[in-house]
């Protein structure tokens, strides 16, 4: 056994004397912490009283000319934002107040008239359909085929295959509407013509024709081309789905359809609701593909089957060169409400991503 460590004398009595080498080392302490304040130094700064004092910040350094350059660029995004509403509006109102009807419920574009009649209610029922049916056909093929190129196909054949939708996105939109235009006008016809025999019951799908350049065709260009945005974003959302949570619900029986369902895409709701959200506001400012497939009419009509339809992109692109000062203004006013439509699709779509991180975040 040890020898028993050398105590002060009245250490049983509860007295506060301590031995010699202790005292001297307490009096060194002492000694060093009262010399580190008299100095103006941090106590504790040197000697036997631990590191040195934290290096002081730079009055200016990488940090702080970041930090000012990320600001800068935010500010200059809504700088933007408000000098192109500001735009729209300053060349928007004279038209505005020129037009002889009601601007929101019109169903006619006579800007060049005298006097002008306008009304933006069918372009912008128009663009609201057209974008949403192509989102009903978009979204579950794209779902599916990130859901196969991620968990179902081999490694070497999803990413081959991963490669080559990307490069669909890379096709200019007038090649999109130049085939929609030549190559699918028969195959939709038919198509709408064999829905309206058998569920002319539904007005969608009602009327007498003629059948062709119509929203269902328009809707089918605008699927196809938004369909590798959606496909890429939740590919790449579903591979960031952590193995342990997948490995997990495997190990407990699941199938890997349940796996999927129960793990992979909860995990990965917010992006596909991003990417959807990305597709949306692609279709509703599509331009070039919809004005050579729509019929450019003058209408508010559910039915997706007869020659009409019309877009405020489609229409912007259609009118503009024979638009007089009156004309331009006119479609600048619709333009103004497309930006509208599309910042409040975007500012949707970020609420519902944030409250779902939210509730993540507060569940974790």
């Amino acid at each position: 056994m040890g020898e028993t460590p050398h105590r002060s004398a009245h250490a049983g009595t509860g007295g506060t004397r301590v031995t010699s080498g202790h005292d001297r080392l307490a009096g060194a302490s002492a000694r060093v912490a009262e010399t580190s304040v008299s100095g103006g130094r941090i106590p504790g700064g040197d000697g036997l009283g631990g590191g040195g004092a934290l290096p002081r910040a730079r009055a200016f350094g990488a940090e702080r000319a970041f930090r000012g350059l990320t600001l800068a660029a935010g500010t200059a995004v809504l700088v933007i934002i408000a000098a192109i509403a500001i735009f729209l509006i300053a060349k928007a109102v004279p038209a505005l107040q020129a037009n002889t009807e009601n601007f929101w419920t019109f169903e006619g574009w006579f800007p060049n008239e005298n006097p002008p009649t306008f009304g933006i209610g069918a372009l912008a029922f128009g663009t609201v359909l057209t974008a949403l049916l192509a989102l009903l056909m978009a979204v579950p093929v794209a779902l599916g085929i990130a859901l196969y190129l991620s968990h179902y196909a081999p490694r070497r054949l999803g990413n081959g295959l991963g490669f080559l939708i990307d490069l669909l996105a890379a096709v200019p939109s007038v090649v999109f509407g130049l085939w929609g235009r030549d190559y699918l006008v028969g195959p939709i016809s038919d198509l709408s013509t064999w829905l309206n025999t058998y569920f002319s019951w539904l007005p969608i799908f009602g009327g007498d024709g003629p059948f062709g350049n119509s929203i269902l065709l328009g809707s089918v260009v605008l699927a196809i081309m938004v369909l590798p945005i959606i496909t890429s974003l939740s590919r790449e959302v579903f591979l960031q789905t952590p193995t342990a949570n997948e490995e997990a619900a495997l190990a407990l029986g699941a199938t890997r359809w349940e796996m999927l369902r129960t793990a992979v895409l909860p995990y990965g709701r917010p992006g596909i609701i991003a990417a959807v959200m990305l597709g949306l506001g692609r279709a509703l400012g599509e331009t070039i593909a919809l004005a050579l497939t729509l019929g450019s009419t003058y209408a508010i009509s559910f039915n997706i089957l007869e020659s009409g339809g019309n877009t405020i992109a489609a229409n912007i692109a259609n009118r503009f060169a024979e638009a007089n000062d009156t004309g331009r203004g006119a479609l600048i006013a619709s333009g103004l409400v497309l930006f509208a439509i599309t910042l409040i699709v975007n500012i949707t779509a970020r609420a519902i991503i944030y409250r779902r991180r939210e509730f993540t975040e507060s569940a974790a």
